[in-house]
C-alpha cells in the first residue's frame, strides 16, 4: 500500500467515525405495554395438580406480572407493542417521560410483589394457588374479547 492509499484509507476511517460520533440517534419509541409480557400456555386444572408447588409459584407470578403490566393500560392497549404514536398521542418528550416513568414504577411494583411473595407464597394452600392461577389466566383470556366492549 502506498502512503497515499494510506492516508486516504485514514481519512475515510476517521471521518467515518466522526459521523457516527456526531450522528444523534433517536431512541426507538417506548411501547405502552412492553412485549415481554404475553401467555404462551393457558393450564386446565388437572395439569395444575400435576404441577409441584415450585412451578405453581413460578406460574402464579408470571401472571400477576402480566396483569400488573396490562390490566392498568387497558384504555390504550391490550397487546404488547403499542406505542403513542400507533393511538395518536404526540411523541412529546413529557410523554415520552410519562411512559418511562410509568414504566419504572410498574417494575418497581411487580419487584416487590415478588419479594412479598416470595416470602409469604410458600405458605399458601396448594388448591388456592391452582385456584388463584386459574382465575388470572380467565381474567388474560379475556383480554381477547376486550375490543368486543368498543
Amino acid at each position: 500500500m502506498t502512503l497515499k492509499s494510506k492516508l486516504n484509507l485514514l481519512t475515510v476511517v476517521l471521518l467515518f467515525c466522526t459521523t457516527l460520533s456526531f450522528a444523534q440517534k433517536k431512541s426507538d419509541e417506548p411501547a405502552i405495554i412492553s412485549g415481554e409480557v404475553r401467555i404462551n400456555k393457558y393450564h386446565d386444572i388437572e395439569e395444575l395438580e400435576r404441577m409441584q408447588k415450585g412451578k405453581l409459584l413460578e406460574l402464579y407470578n408470571t401472571r400477576i406480572e402480566i396483569i400488573i403490566k396490562i390490566l392498568p393500560n387497558i384504555a390504550f392497549a391490550t397487546k404488547p407493542g403499542v406505542t403513542m404514536t400507533s393511538l395518536g398521542i404526540p411523541d412529546t418528550k413529557d410523554n415520552r417521560k410519562a411512559v418511562k416513568e410509568n414504566r419504572e414504577a410498574t417494575t418497581t411494583y411487580f419487584d416487590n410483589t415478588v419479594e412479598f411473595q416470595k416470602i409469604i407464597l410458600p405458605y399458601s394452600d396448594k388448591a388456592n394457588l391452582i385456584a388463584a392461577i386459574l382465575f388470572y389466566e380467565e381474567t388474560l383470556k379475556s383480554l381477547h374479547t376486550y375490543n368486543d366492549f368498543n
